[in-house]
């Protein structure tokens, strides 16, 4: 990605690139930086000693800052969305299908922290539920292992259900729900993956669902 100097301008753009994509924009490492930087600087202004033009210059900076913190806040939450759905596809799929490579190191963590969260909440409602037990809600421990607890296991595939998909691009080999590996797929590929997989593949255009029916 060419190194993008932050303005008001540049972060309007992004905005409107990460309104108009589905998926998570890449940024720049020093995004966050740069950007408290670029606050920084208009402060300065506010700040500066009285000039022939100061209090004009310092009137139209505090509209900009206004709008600024304005784009920043529906920035994040649009990113903040678009985290949230990436966390929920890597714990329903439990693959490495996931792309995290849009993600700044700061939302890594949240990203990480999201799914460990959701696995931890999986496992103690719905893996309880399907080995026909009440859920347990203990407080919550990092999730070291991503694959389900082993006494659920048999419950859970009992339960798996598939979905017959053609693939429409090329897909490289992955690790799936239960560290099972699929692929290599090319395209016009059929295969029988299970259903959380398969929607994660169609939504993201990599393949079509076959009606069986």
């Amino acid at each position: 990605m060419q190194e993008v100097v932050i303005t008001y301008e540049t972060l309007f753009e992004l905005l409107q690139r990460e309104k108009e994509r589905n998926d998570l924009q890449k940024l720049e490492p020093t995004f966050f930086s740069d950007v408290i930087g670029y606050i920084k600087d208009k402060k300065k202004i506010l700040e500066a000693k009285n000039s022939p033009f100061a209090q004009e210059e310092k009137r139209k900076t505090e509209r900009q800052l206004e709008n600024i913190y304005k784009i920043l806040k529906e920035f994040y939450e649009r990113r903040e969305k678009k985290i949230i759905s990436l966390a929920l596809d890597k714990s329903r799929t439990k693959s490495n299908l996931i792309d995290t490579g849009s993600l700044l190191k700061e939302e890594k963590v949240i990203f990480d922290a999201l799914s460990s969260l959701l696995d931890s909440y999986r496992d103690s409602i719905l893996y309880s539920i399907l080995n026909e037990k009440m859920p347990f809600m203990n407080a919550m421990q990092p999730a070291d292992d991503p694959s389900p607890k082993e006494e659920f296991k048999t419950a859970l595939d009992m339960k798996k259900s598939t979905k017959l998909v053609r693939f429409t691009a090329h897909v490289p080999k992955f690790v799936g729900p239960e560290l099972e590996e699929y692929g290599p797929f090319e395209e016009e590929d059929i295969a029988n993956l299970p259903i959380e997989v398969a929607g994660v593949l169609v939504s993201k255009g990599k393949a079509e669902e076959i009606n069986e029916g």
